[in-house]
């Protein structure tokens, strides 16, 4: 890949001069805050989006994953599903398929191109195909699936979903994989089965994640998008901070930084006039080249150095009640067993488990926003209780812009501008919540919660999207808060600083786990912690 540059319609450039190359056999991982344009570059290699500028090449066959693979559409069939991570050919015809099918059913076919379709299926090695969907589905999903074509994809968890389009693409022997955020909805066993996968995997594989774990076990190159361009660092994630540092001491302060950059922008432009003067097809290019420059010019050197932490998470907190919550015989369906349990002031509990087993509905009902099937969940005085979605979902910030919803919680402009900007959300101001990235999303829904003054936070996978420097960010917050968090999470870093942890299994069985290590045992051999099952959980 060589000087990629992208811009979204009718926005600033995302990003330019971007260079890298990924060796054969290499696992490397695209890292950079969010909203830089990882998952733009993905997308740039998979041939969805057209670059700018620039050019690559991409050695043999391709398979690629989207971040949201399985969740878009959940009215879908799996065979829909999976065809989206198929081989190109096969994709085309297993589609071509599916809508001869549909002919055939609504009377708009008579049967010959429902002919032609399932004989070019099979030609093209359809069969041999299905029959990986059911070794996978086998090794992927709880429930046996007897029809691809029927099945549907929301009769599966967001795990199985992508369990089972992990293992198709990193058993496929493709040349390449490109991969968006693999690890995202799956728990933590998984999680463990995706890096024994990765390693093992002979292909080239090019992946945007966020787990921490993984990244420092698997990856063996990272490509950091920052200022606009990019750099690699060649070697696993687990030296890349002190490499960043390293790096961050040799570019000196933010001046000499400015220094580089404006350097980096004139040679660029001169570049291309150069080309212009050889080509007149690239005046284009470098009249905008010359513009770019003049831009930064104009705007003129920074202040004095900053650190680089981009993110300031303040969750203050308040007072409460020695007893936050008490669970009395609590049971949601037939998805555990009633336990009873007590939730007290100051404490860092995680819920963890496999996907599948109630852990965001028990979440849920101590939100408030459901009831529990049996028992009942009380709260003590002064409790005021914020709520942090998985998936972001706030139909109360469609159409609004970031400024109007963070504007409603301090109602004062200077203020608002000053508390997205500690976020990294200053230049997103007047953007719209719903065009926003996931991790942005995220930021804005933690900023929320800041804002709100909550003394009891319940986050239901609040790291999924963050980016590195986010992550941590909240985790530091955390830290200072003066109230109780409660937590569902899949990520092993964040839930490390935790106090204890209540763990719900498959059979519905509920442990309280004293720590961070047993809860890990746990989660790989929970039938050696029948001893820690809460003592008032019914048998």
């Amino acid at each position: 890949m060589s000087e990629l540059a992208y811009a979204p319609p009718g926005a600033d450039q995302l990003f330019f001069d971007v260079s890298f190359g990924v060796a054969p056999g290499e696992h490397a991982a695209i890292v950079g805050a969010n909203g830089v344009g990882k998952s733009t570059i993905l997308r740039i290699l998979g041939g969805v989006l057209e670059a700018d500028e620039g050019e690559f090449a991409v050695g043999g066959s391709m398979l690629t994953m989207t971040q949201d693979v399985g969740m878009a559409r959940p009215t879908d069939t799996l065979r829909e599903m999976l065809l989206e991570v198929a081989p190109p050919l096969l994709r085309t015809s297993g589609k071509a398929l599916v809508a001869a099918e549909r002919a055939l059913a609504d009377g708009t076919d008579d049967g010959m191109g429902y002919a032609e379709a399932l004989a070019d299926w099979g030609d093209h090695g359809g069969y041999e195909l299905e029959a990986k969907w059911a070794a996978a589905a086998q090794r992927s999903v709880k429930t046996p699936i007897e029809d691809f074509s029927t099945r549907l994809v929301r009769e599966l968890s967001g795990g199985e979903r992508k369990r089972m389009v992990l293992d198709l693409l990193l058993t496929s022997g493709a040349d390449v994989l490109l991969l968006d955020e693999p690890d995202n909805y799956l728990d933590i066993p998984t999680r463990g089965w995706l890096e024994e996968q990765i390693k093992a995997c002979r292909s080239t594989i090019l992946m945007v994640s966020h787990d921490r774990t993984l990244l420092e076990r698997v990856s063996t190159k990272i490509v950091v998008i920052e200022g606009s361009g990019c750099w690699v660092h060649g070697g696993s994630y687990a030296t890349f901070p002190e490499a960043r540092q390293k790096r961050q001491e040799l570019l000196g302060d933010e001046l000499k930084r400015w220094n580089d950059e404006e350097r980096r922008l004139f040679q660029h432009m001169k570049i291309m006039k150069q080309r212009a003067a050889q080509n007149f097809k690239n005046a284009t290019k470098a009249n905008a080249a010359e513009t770019r420059w003049e831009k930064f010019v104009a705007a003129g050197p920074p202040p004095p150095p900053v650190p680089d932490q981009q993110i300031h998470v303040r969750l203050r907190g308040a007072d409460a009640a020695r007893r936050v919550a008490k669970l009395e015989q609590v049971a949601i369906g037939d998805l555990f067993l009633p336990f009873s349990d007590e939730v007290h002031h100051g404490e860092r509990l995680g819920l963890i488990g496999p996907n599948g087993t109630g852990k965001t509905h028990l979440l849920s009902a101590l939100a408030g926003t459901s009831t529990p099937d049996h028992g009942q969940i009380t709260y003590g005085p002064r409790t005021s209780i914020g709520m942090f979605n998985q998936i972001n979902d706030r139909p109360d910030f469609l159409g609004r812009q970031c400024f109007e919803i963070v504007r409603d919680r301090v109602f004062d402009d200077e203020k608002s501008m000053k508390a997205l900007a500690r976020y990294g959300l200053r230049t997103n101001a007047r953007q719209e919540f719903q065009t926003l990235s996931g991790g942005q999303k995220a930021r804005l829904e933690i900023l929320c919660l800041e804002l709100e003054g909550h003394n009891v936070l319940l986050l239901d996978e609040p790291t999924d999207n963050l980016d590195v420097e986010s992550s941590e960010a909240l985790e530091q917050a955390l830290d200072g808060f003066e109230g109780t968090v409660v937590a569902v999470s899949h990520d092993r870093t964040f839930l490390e600083k935790f106090d204890r942890f209540i763990m719900i299994t498959d059979d519905g069985e509920v442990y309280e786990l004293p720590d961070f290590e047993v809860a890990m045992k746990g989660l790989t051999a929970p039938d050696q912690l029948a001893g820690l099952r809460l003592a008032k959980n019914l048998t």
